[in-house]
């Protein structure tokens, strides 16, 4: 609980936060759209804590607020229906930007300093999962107890570099914001259902890329663990 109080505290002041620790890296997902007036802090807040140890932060670009005004240069349609994924399973009827998702468990919209810290915080009480062997070409599962319903392998790669984006229409029209771990790849790998097993990782589409791999409970459940390059 020291720990946790300790982060809340320290995203407060705005300071680099230090994620406490946690059976697997703690995943943050952000999701936003640069159409969004809304999202900036939500942003920021997810800079602050990106490359961190013992923390995988991601930004997915939605396409809903795309319109003639303004088209998120980063949206995917896969990156709607993951978060399609989570509404539902969060019993929510609509979908929001910013969304801050926390290990597929717990979500807000992390604007507040102090909020987004304390669902960051939430990570450090997430159950251990089967351990993620992550090579270049590859990674292995580890035999451990699935879910029910099942869970998914997924492959994750992002830019961790800042990224200025000028923006020239729409909400933020005529401000250039920065973006931060931004997702480009989103691949399911296969099936994963309690025994150890291997599953071969495409090339990156582009180089410079950061490899992540979430073992998630189907339709946007619980990620049960994960790990990055």
């Amino acid at each position: 609980m020291t720990k946790l109080l300790a982060l809340a505290a320290t995203l407060t002041a705005l300071a680099a936060p230090a994620v406490a620790a946690a059976p697997h890296p703690v995943v943050v997902e952000l999701f936003q759209s640069q159409g969004c007036s809304s999202c900036p802090p939500a942003d920021a807040n997810l800079a602050r804590i990106a490359g961190q140890p013992g923390v995988i932060a991601l930004s997915f670009a939605v396409t809903y607020w795309d319109n003639a005004a303004w088209k998120d240069t980063f949206a995917r349609p896969a990156y709607t229906s993951r978060q399609w994924d989570y509404a539902h399973a969060l019993h929510h009827a609509q979908v929001y930007t910013p969304q801050v998702v926390v290990d597929g468990r717990v979500d807000g919209d992390g604007i507040a300093p102090a909020a987004f810290a304390g669902l960051v915080a939430t990570g450090a009480a997430t159950p251990a999962g089967p351990a993620v062997d992550l090579a270049a070409d590859h990674v292995t599962v580890a035999a451990g107890a699935a879910p029910v319903a099942g869970a998914d392998v997924w492959l994750v790669r992002y830019d961790p570099h800042t990224v200025q984006v000028p923006i020239r229409g729409g909400e933020n029209g005529g401000r250039t914001l920065p973006h931060v771990d931004i997702v480009k790849e989103l691949v399911r790998l296969g099936a994963w259902t309690g025994a150890a097993a291997h599953y071969r990782l495409p090339p990156p589409t582009a180089p410079g890329l950061v490899t992540a791999i979430l073992v998630q409970t189907v339709k946007g459940g619980p990620i049960l663990a994960a790990a990055r390059s």
